[in-house]
C-alpha cells in the first residue's frame, strides 16, 4: 500500500509538472495577457501575434527547459519592443510570492525605508543617499524627519545612484519640499486596463516648509531606473534640479508581475508615464544628465556647485 501511495505521489508530482510546462498553454495564456495588458495596444498585439505565430510553427520544440522556454518568449516579446521592464521567468519562488503577495524584505527591512544616509556636510549642504522610493503611507515615520532635516540647509543633494525606483507618492511627498505655495504638476500616467490617466501634483500642506529656490542636485548613474528615473526625469524638466553623474537605464513604464500559468511569471507594463512639460518620458532611453561625470565622481561635482552656489547666494 505504502509503495502503491509513494508510485501515485511520484506520478501527481510529474503530472503537475508536466502541466505547468505545457508549452501551448502557456503561449496562448501570455499571449493574451499581453493583448489586454501592455500599455500600447498595437504592441500587444504584435506580442500575441508572433508567440502565437511561432507556436504554431513549432519554433519553441527545441527548448527543453523551463528556463530556456521562458528566456525565449522573452527575447520574443522584446524584440517588438525596446521596454526593459518586461521580463518572462520560470521561477518557483517568485510566482509563490506573487500568489500570498510577499515579496520578502526590501528596502524597509533595515527600518531606514530607502533613507540610507541623511546627512548634513560641511558648508551647511544637505545629502540624501535615498535606495527606494518606498510607499509615503509606510515610510512616512522616516521620511518626515528626513526632509524637515535637510530642507533646513543652503543646498540638497539627492544621491539615486543606488537607486530602482519604488512609488510615485513619495516622488510626490519630497517634490512638494522643493517648489512654492502652488501645487506643481510633477508627471501623468495612463493605464491600460481601465483606460484611464491619473494625475500627480506637488501638495505643500505635505511639507514642513517649502523652498522653491534652494540648489537642488540630483546624482544618477546606469543603475538608476523607474521610479527614480522619474524624479530626475522631472525636476530636469521643470528646471528645478541640475542632474549630474551617468544616463539612466530607461524605465518609464509601471507595471507588475503576472502568473503565466504555473511558475512562469511575466512583467508587464500596464501603464505609462507622460510629462507635462515634454509630453513623453525616458523609456528605453534613460534620463540624460545635465552634466555628465563617472557616476564615482557625482556627489564630488556636486558639492563644487552646491558650494558655488551658496556662495553666491
Amino acid at each position: 500500500m505504502k509503495k502503491f501511495a509513494l508510485i501515485f505521489l511520484v506520478f501527481n508530482i510529474s503530472m503537475v509538472s508536466a502541466q505547468d510546462f505545457d508549452k501551448s498553454k502557456v503561449v496562448k495564456r501570455l499571449a493574451d495577457i499581453m493583448n489586454k495588458n501592455y500599455v500600447f495596444p498595437e504592441k500587444g498585439k504584435a506580442m500575441r501575434d508572433l508567440i502565437l505565430s511561432k507556436l504554431k510553427s513549432n519554433a519553441y520544440d527545441k527548448y527543453t527547459t523551463q528556463k530556456s522556454f521562458a528566456d525565449a518568449l522573452e527575447v520574443d516579446l522584446r524584440s517588438l519592443t525596446n521596454d526593459k521592464h518586461i521580463r518572462v521567468t520560470y521561477d518557483k519562488k517568485r510566482a509563490e510570492a506573487i500568489r500570498s503577495r510577499d515579496f520578502g524584505p526590501g528596502p524597509e527591512a533595515n527600518g531606514k525605508f530607502g533613507f540610507e544616509a541623511v546627512e548634513i556636510l560641511e558648508g551647511n549642504i544637505g545629502y540624501l543617499d535615498l535606495r527606494g522610493f518606498m510607499d509615503i503611507g509606510m515610510a512616512e515615520d522616516v521620511a518626515k524627519p528626513a526632509m524637515g532635516r535637510l530642507i533646513e540647509s543652503d543646498a540638497i543633494i539627492f544621491d539615486l545612484r543606488k537607486n530602482g525606483g519604488g512609488s510615485p507618492n513619495m516622488i510626490r511627498f519630497i517634490s512638494s519640499y522643493l517648489f512654492g505655495n502652488e501645487p506643481v504638476h510633477l508627471n501623468t500616467f495612463y493605464w491600460r486596463p481601465s483606460d484611464s490617466y491619473s494625475e500627480t501634483w506637488t501638495d505643500p500642506s505635505l511639507a514642513s516648509q517649502t523652498k522653491p529656490n534652494i540648489p537642488v542636485y540630483v546624482l544618477i548613474s546606469d543603475y538608476t531606473f523607474s521610479a527614480a528615473e522619474e524624479f530626475t526625469y522631472n525636476l530636469k524638466h521643470l528646471r528645478r534640479a541640475t542632474i549630474i553623474g551617468e544616463t539612466t537605464g530607461g524605465g518609464a513604464h509601471p507595471g507588475g508581475p503576472m502568473i503565466i500559468r504555473g511558475d512562469f511569471v511575466v512583467n508587464v507594463h500596464r501603464g505609462r508615464a507622460i510629462n507635462p512639460v515634454t509630453n513623453t518620458n525616458w523609456e528605453g532611453v534613460g534620463v540624460a544628465p545635465n552634466i555628465e561625470v563617472p557616476a564615482a565622481k557625482a556627489l564630488e561635482k556636486a558639492l563644487e556647485l552646491a558650494r558655488k552656489a551658496i556662495s553666491k547666494n
